[in-house]
């Protein structure tokens, strides 16, 4: 029997899948996989293969000595490599190819995020702008399973109520803008208190307050609200660690014009 050879439509797909799925989820039982391998028409074994051979490729996981299975790996470094040169482009292809074997249109899938897209937008300005868009929702996915839905810093796990906070903002660095090291999983009233440099990390990952937040020690907000995160250290990641250079950045370029 000749086995079917992998296209690339289902190399991506499983990429799409193994950069929002933890470390410890990569088997043929869980129901992402089955869901997946259902759609691309292999086997779950098949599907949970792949993964752990993208597992084998990416350096956080080596950091923590984490091999996943090389055998077989070569061609997913192929994607892997595709995807580290230029994430933007490949999340965005994983998206629209995932849209298609479901049968929906991207427009469709992702409708709340755009629907409020001006309508003056044409051409490759509307793409980019779709293109953004969808990747932004991808990076929050990724970071929220990455927290395993909940707030570092509470652990509210109402999906609403959390955001992806960028450490160094979309804006600031195209290279790192989907980089998931670059983002924390924070409910929606800490998210704005370190958007704005209310609050940072330290190099522990433990909590630091602005000055201008400490003026309001005493308030009835200030106890009830922040007080309880004072100097509390970020919840542990499930597979890609915050970057401390990120933190540093944050700390000197937005917390500290806080002062």
């Amino acid at each position: 029997m000749v086995r079917k050879l992998w296209t690339r439509d289902e190399m991506i797909l499983v990429l799409n899948l193994y950069l929002k799925m933890p470390f410890g989820r990569m088997h043929k039982s869980n129901p992402d996989v089955i869901k997946m391998a259902k759609l691309i028409g292999r086997t779950p074994d098949a599907v949970a293969y792949r993964l752990v051979n993208y597992a084998s490729l990416d350096p956080q996981l080596k950091k923590r000595g984490i091999s996943g299975m090389t055998h077989g790996g070569n061609k997913c470094a192929e994607y892997w490599n595709e995807f580290i040169h230029d994430r933007e482009k490949l999340l965005f292809e994983s998206e629209r190819i995932l849209a298609k074997y479901e049968g929906i249109t991207l427009e469709k899938k992702f409708e709340k995020d755009l629907k409020d897209i001006s309508k003056d937008l044409t051409g490759e300005m509307k793409i980019r702008e779709v293109k953004t868009r969808v990747n932004q929702n991808i990076f929050r996915q990724i970071v929220i399973a990455n927290y395993s839905g909940k707030c570092a810093l509470t652990g509210i796990d109402i999906p609403e109520l959390l955001v992806a906070s960028h450490i160094i903002p979309w804006s600031q660095n195209k290279e790192e803008r989907l980089n998931p090291c670059n983002g924390i999983c924070l409910s929606a009233l800490y998210d704005k208190a370190f958007d704005t440099g209310l609050i940072s990390f330290d190099s522990n990952k433990k909590v630091l307050f602005s000055t201008r937040l400490l003026k309001n020690k005493g308030q009835q907000y200030y106890d009830k609200y922040f007080l309880p995160i004072y100097q509390k250290e970020l919840a542990e990641t499930r597979k890609y660690p915050v970057n401390l250079t990120f933190l540093e950045w944050h700390r000197d370029c937005i917390f500290n014009k806080q002062g």
